[in-house]
């Protein structure tokens, strides 16, 4: 002990060496081993109002962890959900957080519904990166299409999509509706496949009466490449109060009805081209 207090005892003279090592460029472990003090309370009275050299600072991304690392500290956080969320080492938000109150201890319920959250959570993140990889695998597997495809694909989606044709009412023109726009590209694609004029096309747009219609007849006039001037009268669907509508926000448009005027003799061609698909679909085995 009085060995240790004779080591300090020139308290001024140890500072006076310790400022200029300071001022010198070395950093507090490099002046605890210069002059052997190993004493921190002490080391840091020693080199009071000398700032550290600038190679000692940290880095300003460490800084901004730190910092959000204090804010989620303070409400109420715990070292595995700082760590969780930052990224860091549970020792460096140790020393960033110490000095901060401790967080209420969660019953063991609450923790096992967090735990069981965070893992359910990250289990979605996995099906959404394994759902997108497999859709973008499938979309490689197309590829361009031939005039050929593109004239089945169109018959196919005209018959599942399309207005038919009924014995009890006749209805032999050419009417699409659908709410998809990639279905509406690909049929518009097809027509001109089929050399339709685009003077025999007529749009109107159908949709809830509470949604933003201008805004939904901009969009698909947008998409089919013409303006909202040679769109129809827009079909205004009534809006009950007692149903809850899913179909709302910025990305509901309602439906596009595609009519092609004097198309009498094309709705004909396109309920003989089905038949020949499903003809020609039908397995050796004979079955109709």
């Amino acid at each position: 002990m009085a060995r240790s207090q004779n080591k300090y005892a020139d308290f001024e003279g140890l500072r006076q060496r310790a400022v200029a090592l300071r001022r010198a460029g070395y950093s507090l472990r490099q002046i605890r081993d210069e002059l052997k003090v190993f004493n921190n309370d002490i080391l840091n009275r020693l080199v009071e109002g000398e700032p550290p050299p600038e190679w000692t600072k940290r880095p300003r991304a460490k800084d901004d962890l730190r910092e959000r690392a204090r804010e989620l500290r303070l409400q109420g956080r715990t070292y595995d959900q700082i760590q969780m969320e930052l990224g860091c080492s549970k020792s460096s938000i140790s020393l960033w957080v110490r000095d901060l109150p401790k967080p209420e201890r969660r019953n063991p319920s609450e923790q096992a519904k967090l735990a069981a959250r965070k893992r359910w959570e990250h289990e979605l993140a996995v099906r959404d990166d394994a759902r997108e990889k497999t859709k973008a695998a499938a979309l490689q597997e197309i590829g361009r299409m031939t005039e050929r495809e593109l004239f089945l694909l169109g018959v196919g989606l005209y018959w599942a999509e399309g207005a038919k044709d009924k014995i009890y009412s006749r209805r032999e023109y050419v009417l699409f509706v659908n709410s998809d726009p990639g279905m509406i590209r690909v049929f518009i694609a097809w027509l001109e496949l089929l050399n339709v004029e685009r003077e025999r096309l007529r749009f109107r747009v159908m949709i809830h009466e509470n949604a933003d219609v201008a805004a939904a007849e901009q969009y698909w006039a947008s998409l089919v490449g013409t303006d909202t001037t040679r769109f129809g009268k827009t079909t205004l669907k009534k809006h009950n109060p007692k149903t809850v509508r899913k179909n709302v926000g910025d990305h509901y448009r309602g439906c596009l009805v595609i009519g092609v005027v004097q198309s009498a003799d094309l709705y004909r061609r396109v309920e003989g081209w089905w038949n020949g698909i499903v003809l020609g679909s039908a397995p050796a085995s004979g079955m109709v």
